[in-house]
């Protein structure tokens, strides 16, 4: 519609001016009308070919038509992506002949007046020469600039949209990833507080059947055993789930997906928890409780020795709470796989290291329990040492027994990571 209007105002325009280009030069006035009708609507085509629409109105400039066709084609002109070089160039040409024609209808019309200077006359042609061409080509140059500002602000938001995305993907990724992770660590932590106690309590329980006729006495104590280790078993799990309920993160966007720590984790993000110490550790699985881990699979029938290698000293929490869990699930292999077997447990206070051996002969040959076994164990030991930097080997050995070796740094308590550890 503008450009309609434009078109319509230039070609009434151009048709009064052609008609007087007429008169004044002997042409015939309805050729002169046609002729600034034609050029006064090619304004209609200025932003599919502003280059023409200006020459155009350059080359009328001599018979003084298309005075709004040169204004809005130099704006047009200006303001397209047109280079820069060309526009002034046609700029300097619109300019050049508005001037020419200005001074040649200026000095006619003073030419009777002999007082008025030449100054005067070429000062007044430049000015409204200027004042032709200056204001237009500014103006489409400033609106120019400002659209290219524009869209490339509308690009770097699309830009800076796309990246959110990219980072909201990723965000759900990782969350995925850690919601994975921590179910893996609660399976674990599940594992190794209670698959010991109970694989004791099985161990137990057969032992009870076998001696309850021959010894009474044996099997009384062995059942009172047998109840402790139970109530010991139920106790450990009550404290492990009461940290996962008083410790869950609500996921990601309210999906409401909850996030549980692990009992370290849980623990130091809510303060002592049911099941944490006053000495800060969890379930008392701590170096200084491995005699009396030792202790309970001697009671089971175990044939296991503990020996203590270098100056005793207290570690970070998580290292002996890893070096703890190491000898727990170790010795709980031992009651499935290898009943009766010679089993020495060595642990090893280094410079800058927390070194743990569990070693079992071959079996005696013992009935083994009917104990299940996931295959899970060895897995959840290599992750929780590889997780503080350690390092973790088991295998057979060349007598028929099984070794359990890892390794893990002292490091300074600022050092080890606060959270739960990463799956290996």
């Amino acid at each position: 519609m503008l450009d309609a209007t434009l078109a319509a105002v230039s070609a009434l325009e151009c048709f009064v001016e052609g008609v007087s280009f007429a008169e004044k030069t002997g042409i015939e006035p309805g050729i002169g009308a046609i002729f600034g009708l034609l050029v006064g609507a090619s304004l209609l085509l200025r932003r599919r070919w502003p280059i023409a629409v200006v020459l155009l109105a350059i080359a009328v400039t001599p018979a003084q038509l298309g005075f709004l066709l040169g204004i809005v084609g130099l704006y047009t002109l200006a303001a397209s992506e047109v280079p820069r070089r060309i526009t002034a160039t046609l700029a300097v040409m619109t300019g050049a002949g508005t001037m020419i024609v200005a001074f040649i209808q200026m000095r006619e019309s003073l030419r009777q007046d002999s007082d008025t200077p030449m100054v005067v006359i070429v000062i007044t042609s430049v000015l409204m020469a200027l004042g032709l061409t200056a204001p237009p080509v500014l103006l489409g140059l400033y609106v120019r600039a400002r659209r290219r500002l524009v869209e490339s602000l509308r690009e770097r938001a699309d830009g800076l949209e796309r990246e959110l995305t990219l980072l909201a993907e990723k965000a759900t990724e990782r969350a995925e990833r850690a919601r994975s992770d921590e179910r893996t660590r609660i399976a674990r932590e599940m594992h190794d507080v209670v698959a010991h106690r109970v694989s004791l309590m099985v161990v137990h329980a057969a032992a009870l059947k076998a001696v309850a006729l021959k010894d009474p006495e044996k099997a009384s104590a062995s059942a009172e055993l047998l109840g402790d280790m139970g109530r010991q078993a139920l106790n450990e799990l009550r404290q492990m789930l009461g940290v996962l309920r008083t410790a869950q993160v609500v996921g990601p966007a309210g999906t409401g997906n909850t996030l549980a720590f692990t009992e370290l984790g849980a623990a130091r993000a809510a303060g002592r928890s049911s099941g944490e110490r006053e000495d800060g550790s969890l379930d008392g699985a701590c170096l200084d409780r491995l005699e009396a881990l030792v202790a309970e699979s001697r009671a089971a029938g175990m044939r296991v020795e503990l020996t203590v290698e270098g100056e005793a000293r207290s570690c970070e929490d998580q290292v002996e709470r890893t070096a703890y869990r190491v000898v727990q699930e170790a010795l709980t292999n031992v009651h499935k796989h290898a009943p009766g077997a010679v089993t020495e447990v060595r642990l090893a206070y280094r410079d800058a290291e927390v070194a743990v051996r569990v070693q079992n002969g071959p079996s005696d040959g013992s009935p083994a329990a009917a104990l299940p076994s996931g295959g899970h164990g060895l897995v959840g030991m290599k992750e929780r040492v590889t997780a503080l930097g350690g390092g973790f080997v088991a295998g057979h050995t060349e007598a028929g027994g099984f070794r359990v070796s890892a390794m893990i740094p002292s490091l300074p308590a600022a050092v080890v990571p606060t959270g739960p550890p990463a799956a290996g």
